[in-house]
């Protein structure tokens, strides 16, 4: 049923185009601002302790883990992972991923709302990523329609997982950008601009995920709804 089903060429492909184009861009804007060394002379361990301590935040530790571009935020374990291009260097890219993560660990702290809503759609988007799908061709197979709509409302909360991590991400990057300012962490306006080009670019990915899970769930909405005229 999927052979002849042309909406994947201009729904789904676009979506990947933009994705790669978000991938290109994020891993141009970190290769360009890891050649560029700040001022101040802070890595980015000890920019993202500098985050954590304008946020009272004192029960999260900072630790370097391996790959490129793996920093995250472990909530669970309450450790931010800086990888090794950014954990011990003092580039502008280095210093604004580190204060990102930074960033989630007070939104942690907090208590932030963008979060607990995310978190409450995990458990499903992650059954509705391999279910999903699966349920509603079981559906189709028997002719059984609430399977079908069931099978795809199950597969939607992968957009919306990724609608709800906007807000969360966006939100990382104002923390971590204000903080930058105001404790001097990079000294000028063209240090600063380098730091917020990398975290805007970043952001375009998420951006671009959603947009992509967007057309795959139409793609398969219409794939069905046509397949059962």
């Amino acid at each position: 049923m999927f052979y002849y089903d042309f909406s994947y060429f201009y729904l789904v492909l676009p979506a990947l185009i933009i994705s790669l184009i978000a991938q290109f861009a994020v891993k141009s804007a970190y290769r360009k601002m890891s050649a560029v060394y700040s001022k101040s002379g802070y890595s980015g361990a000890q920019a993202a302790l500098a985050v954590l301590r304008h946020y009272g935040v004192n029960d999260v530790r900072v630790e370097q883990c391996s790959g490129r571009l793996s920093d995250h935020y472990d909530p669970k374990n309450k450790v931010i992972r800086l990888s090794e291009g950014v954990f011990s260097s003092t580039s502008i890219a280095a210093i604004g991923i580190a204060c990102h993560e930074a960033g989630h660990a007070a939104q942690h702290a907090e208590g932030y709302f963008p979060i607990k809503v995310r978190n409450s759609i995990l458990p499903v988007c992650q059954i509705g990523s391999y279910a999903g799908i699966p349920l509603a061709l079981f559906g189709y197979f028997i002719s059984f329609e609430p399977l079908i709509f069931a099978g795809l409302l199950l597969y939607s909360f992968i957009m919306l997982f990724q609608l709800a991590t906007l807000p969360v991400e966006f939100n990382a990057s104002r923390r971590a950008i204000a903080v930058i300012e105001e404790t001097g962490l990079l000294k000028n306006e063209n240090e600063l601009s380098g730091a917020k080009k990398v975290l805007r670019c970043a952001a375009l990915t998420y951006v671009a995920a959603l947009v992509s899970s967007l057309m795959n769930l139409l793609r398969f909405v219409m794939i069905f709804t046509r397949r059962r005229r």
